[in-house]
């Protein structure tokens, strides 16, 4: 077991293949196909895309505030280590592995446009909207997974997270059921190295966060989280293992926000230039590009016809996301609660002027 070779209190790291597309680790490669790796690619380059995208639409005021996933798309080879029948309970930095999970990418802008109908997930998707509070939604994992194991179902559910929920109540608290009711979950922590501008080093006294595991009776492992090689690894073991029954099982993928926290965000208050530079040497993206290229399965023919193809794909789901219409006044208030509260009422009724003035300044 990947587990019991990579021990987290000795801050012993999962990697497979090096920053510079080389497989260092031969006996442990996973085995994906050529087809697979060229898939993997396409939504990390799609999830890349999609959000520089949407960051030029925010900046245009076309959509509201956002978080980019740039630097933390290997994301998408955890999503193939799973079954059509398993549950996705992401943050809000995982559009990337929702694409692979089924989520149209116009669901994606028309979220971030403020349409409700962008959280509608299709009907055998199988993953969760969109979660703003930080690390709140662990604790859904953990009981739709407990609800599988109550009707003896073979579905694990798998939730994902950033170093800043580790520092969050509800993450003990989901950590703690898990183990204690031995539920098929997986937890993934995306260890971008920043809480918004919180360093991870002030966060926790614990060398590693993999280590938390121990506590909780389930194991842990860090991985090197831009490598693809090794998120599908050990993201295929900690499914198999769950869905024999045995348990939790907890997964730090170091990683790096190359961007900002959200598009509301400047890093450059925080940290250093240098160490972004550091990161993006290995990023994951160009990574599986130079080892596709050294395996001869990928060439620039290739990568321009699928930047052009992405491009496309991108432009058409904006375009279908700008010509919804936007949602009524009374669409935004009456969905939430039987009886408007008096608080939402006042709002609903200054809402409602507020748009009465807006189109007659417009009709004139």
């Amino acid at each position: 077991m990947l587990y019991e070779q990579f021990n987290p209190l000795r801050e012993q790291q999962l990697q497979v293949m090096d920053k510079d597309g080389r497989v260092i680790r031969k006996d442990l490669m996973p085995k994906l196909s050529n087809d697979d790796l060229k898939k993997i690619y396409y939504y990390m380059v799609l999830g890349r895309a999609a959000d520089q995208k949407a960051m030029n639409l925010q900046r245009q005021g076309r959509i509201g505030t956002f978080a980019p996933v740039y630097g933390q798309e290997a994301q998408v080879a955890s999503a193939y280590a799973l079954q059509q029948g398993d549950w996705v309970v992401p943050a809000f930095r995982e559009h990337a592995l929702a694409l692979v999970r089924g989520m149209p990418l116009k669901n994606f802008y028309l979220y971030y446009m403020g349409h409700e109908t962008g959280s509608v997930v299709p009907k055998d998707a199988r993953i969760l909207p969109v979660s703003v509070p930080v690390g709140s939604h662990p604790l859904h994992a953990v009981g739709i997974a407990w609800a599988s194991k109550i009707r003896k179902e073979k579905n694990v559910a798998i939730t994902y997270f950033g170093d800043g929920a580790t520092s969050e109540g509800e993450f003990h608290e989901a950590m703690n059921f898990a183990g204690v009711l031995k539920v098929p979950v997986i937890f993934y922590c995306q260890n971008n190295q920043w809480a918004i501008s919180v360093p991870r080093k002030i966060q926790t006294a614990s060398r590693t966060i993999a280590q938390k595991a121990v506590a909780y009776g389930m194991p842990g492992i860090q991985i090197d989280g831009n490598d693809i090689f090794a998120v599908y690894a050990a993201t295929k073991e900690a499914v198999d293992r769950a869905r024999r029954g045995e348990g939790p099982y907890f997964i730090e993928a170091v990683t790096y926000r190359f961007g900002p926290h959200t598009t509301a965000d400047d890093p450059t208050k925080y940290r250093d230039e240098k160490e972004v530079e550091f990161w993006k040497q290995r990023c994951p993206v160009m990574r599986l590009k130079k080892y596709m290229t050294n395996l001869g399965i990928w060439d620039d023919s290739q990568e321009k016809k699928l930047l052009e193809a992405v491009d496309k794909e991108i432009e058409t789901a904006v375009a279908d996301a700008e010509k919804t219409p936007i949602a009524t006044v009374d669409e935004i208030f009456d969905n939430t609660f039987a009886q408007l509260t008096p608080q939402l009422a006042e709002q609903k009724a200054y809402l409602k002027k507020v748009m009465e003035e807006k189109k007659t300044r417009t009709q004139k």
